[in-house]
């Protein structure tokens, strides 16, 4: 007979889906939007399963870095390393979704992305 079935799969600890990297080489906002293209998805099947699977998310539609991290279930930390190093490489183009007024207008901003976050 076989090995039993682990309900749990396959644990991976974030720092080894980051290389041990805690801190991205870029800072990337939770609402910034990014869009791979179809080439970026073919480049991206040699960087690894995570930055495949992140470089498919975005392929058809534009995706924001939380619905990144959540839709890949990768912790927030973790897909903030890779989506930024994918940036980086031009597998994903970036596109600010922040207000460039003040304070007051990113809260706002943050606060109508935690409630459609909230609705999914």
């Amino acid at each position: 007979m076989g090995q039993p079935h682990d309900p749990r799969g396959n644990l991976v600890r974030p720092y080894a889906v980051t290389r041990g990297r805690t801190e991205p080489r870029r800072e990337i906002p939770i609402e910034a939007v990014l869009v791979a293209s179809q080439a970026a998805v073919q480049e991206a099947r040699f960087a690894g399963h995570d930055k495949y699977r992140i470089a498919v998310l975005c392929e058809p539609k534009a995706q924001s870095l939380a619905e990144i991290a959540a839709y890949s279930r990768l912790p927030l930390g973790a897909a903030r390393v890779l989506v930024a190093d994918m940036v980086d490489d031009g597998m994903l183009a970036l596109h600010s979704a922040a207000p460039k007024q003040g304070f007051t207008e990113r809260m706002d901003l943050l606060e109508r992305v935690l409630s459609g976050l909230r609705k999914l």
